[in-house]
């Protein structure tokens, strides 16, 4: 019989040997259940990569006979970007494109997700005005990105539309899924014996709501009430027509891969016990991600939620009918099944408020909606004020997700980083911190909660131009130097963390320390002497 003695040694031992429960942020996330480090590796077929967008690292904006895009125009008015920034040069990745790659390459990703300038490529939108420096310089990115064992994921569509689409209507016109759908067909052409991985729009929300609602972004219009909802029913058909071309034209020769991204935050109750708070947490979440969502992946309708809502409000404020659009029955079946993946761009969390607002005049997609969303003070900061990082908001996304569009959808991650201020930040704790726990919190969800996530996109590859926020803000991976006309990139320490996160395709767990593996291998003896000594009596 053995000695009791033994097994106490061996909880000893155990007790020696385990680490403690590691937490990223140990003085704010440190829920053992919930923030405890998770080692384990993704599938082998997991798809690592890092991102950009033509307006903000291009530059080039007059060369050749590129056309002007809405960003062109809304930068060179000169009061809409901090500083009066433009992304005239930005990092001149259209000179720099193969510095670019190599960057890349040196962080070990076999994956590069990037956007086409619709106005580089159709000068005035449509392919009659095809332009031979524009399929140049993408057919020369392709291929370098693919002599290097890089696969491209490109983004039809990132925000830069062309001026000369947007002075005849834009998103607000009729004829803009037909417009888009001619450039979609055009690139497929083009590029789509070499891409395998499309997205058609990124962020529509964005568009929808910065670009034509509050008017913050480009092209600055102003209709939060109204265009907010015509351009986004322009958008999502202009989508399912270009997903139906690639579908029924390219897949069978191409055999590619075509989807939509678009963004959210983690929602959830400010109050769990507080119905309203409830309510308006699944009410944002329609939304803002249902609201495109619905209909590509359910039933090719808006959900229910905002028909209802938005119809009601309209008739209180005097509307003869809804100001959120109808779909025909038609159009229903033709926009339903229209991605072979769900993008999903996320980088923080919101704690939702729910309201009882009347209907005010002007009507206004905010006020439709009804919530306040919060972000706790407690929280990490970053360089953007409504970015706080949140790891498990992650999971919890990636989760409700799944939920929602059914378990079987395949879900890529196509950005997610953190941003800081303007400074020259190589140790970027921060950053290295934000990808090592939002990474694990992904693990988490593919290992143990089976979501189907099938790949990964830190944003991004190198400061850039920031939107509205011009050049007062850094995401990058490489540290990009606007003060030289050479643009040199620098990698941060984020870089190895990354690289590491990828040569390991997810967390091995640390080795012990030497310390405690010198007293593991002394009490590991005494087990084994006593062990030989209880088995000899």
């Amino acid at each position: 019989m053995k000695s009791p003695l033994v097994f106490v040694i061996a909880a000893m031992v155990t007790c020696i040997v385990a680490q403690d429960p590691y937490y990223v942020w140990p003085d704010v996330f440190n829920d053992e259940e919930r923030d405890a480090f998770y080692y384990g590796q993704f599938p082998d077929d997991f798809k690592w990569s890092t991102a950009t967008s033509s307006y903000q690292i291009e530059g080039a904006w007059d060369v050749e006979d590129k056309g002007e895009s809405v960003w062109d125009t809304f930068a060179h008015e000169g009061t809409h970007v901090a500083n009066g920034d433009t992304g005239d040069v930005a990092c001149d990745s259209y000179n720099l494109y193969a510095t670019d790659v190599q960057l890349i390459k040196n962080m070990g990703l076999s994956y590069y997700r990037f956007s086409l300038s619709w106005p580089r490529i159709l000068p005035n939108g449509r392919p009659d005005s095809a332009s031979a420096d524009g399929l140049r310089y993408y057919n020369a990115l392709i291929n370098e990105l693919l002599d290097n064992d890089i696969n491209p994921q490109v983004t039809l569509y990132h925000w830069d539309l062309p001026q000369a689409l947007e002075d005849e209507g834009g998103f607000l016109s009729d004829d803009f899924p037909q417009w888009f759908n001619d450039y979609a067909t055009y690139c497929f052409e083009q590029f789509g014996d070499r891409v395998k991985f499309w997205i058609t729009f990124n962020e529509p929300w964005i568009i929808a709501v910065l670009g034509y609602g509050d008017g913050v972004f480009a092209p600055g219009l102003n209709g939060i009430g109204d265009k907010v909802y015509n351009v986004s029913h322009n958008l999502i058909l202009g989508h399912a027509m270009a997903y139906r071309t690639y579908d029924s034209t390219y897949r069978a020769s191409q055999e590619g891969l075509i989807g939509i991204t678009l963004n959210s935050d983690n929602f959830y109750p400010f109050n769990p016990k507080v119905q309203l708070d409830v309510e308006g947490t699944e009410r944002i979440r329609q939304f803002q991600v249902g609201w495109f969502a619905h209909a590509i992946f359910k039933n090719g309708d808006y959900p229910e939620v905002m028909k209802t809502r938005v119809a009601e409000k309209s008739e209180q404020q005097g509307y003869f009918k809804s100001r959120l659009p109808e779909f025909t029955e038609e159009e229903k079946l033709f926009i339903v099944g229209t991605s072979d993946f769900f993008g999903l761009n996320t980088y923080t969390s919101s704690a939702i408020i729910g309201t009882r607002i009347e209907a005010p005049r002007p009507a206004s997609w905010e006020t439709d909606l009804n919530v306040i969303p919060y972000k706790d003070r407690t929280w990490p900061t970053s360089g953007s004020s409504w970015l706080r990082p949140v790891p498990w908001g992650i999971r919890n996304l990636l989760n409700w997700v799944s939920e929602e569009y059914g378990s079987d959808t395949a879900i890529y991650i196509t950005e997610n980083g953190v941003s800081t201020e303007d400074v020259n930040d190589l140790n970027d704790e921060s950053r290295t911190k934000y990808y090592m726990a939002y990474i694990n919190e992904v693990l988490k969800a593919y290992k143990i909660d089976a979501v189907n996530v099938k790949g990964y996109v830190a944003w991004t590859l190198m400061d850039n131009f920031e939107w509205s926020d011009g050049f007062s803000e850094r995401f990058g991976l490489h540290y990009v130097d606007f003060t030289d006309p050479d643009r040199p990139r620098t990698p941060k320490e984020s870089t190895k963390t990354y690289s590491t996160i990828i040569q390991e395709n997810g967390f091995f767990p640390p080795e012990p320390s030497s310390g405690n593996s010198g007293i593991a291998n002394t009490m590991l003896v005494v087990i084994s002497l006593m062990f030989a000594v209880n088995f000899a009596n």
